[in-house]
């Protein structure tokens, strides 16, 4: 491979604050923040809106949608 090619590849800490979840992986992704980890060492924080501990598939909480209302709603814009 050649140098200075590639980002670097390290530890980071991902993070869900909507189902208070972490967990740390190897990432080319940096974060301005910093958290320390259970084993005492410091990484950098990447703040995730979803994970699988907050994603619908995975909770098995998934989100009803109005689908009577979508129809509705097509049917007075486009006709019939």
């Amino acid at each position: 491979m050649k140098k200075n090619l590639h980002p670097e590849y390290r530890p980071v800490v991902f993070r869900d604050k909507s189902a208070d979840y972490t967990f740390l992986t190897r990432s080319t992704r940096t974060g301005s923040q910093t958290i320390e980890w259970t084993d005492g060492r410091v990484y950098p924080v990447v703040d995730v809106d979803v994970s699988s501990a907050s994603h619908p598939f995975y909770t098995g909480r998934g989100r009803v949608l109005d689908t009577a209302g979508r129809v509705e709603r097509f049917r007075q814009r486009y006709g019939k």
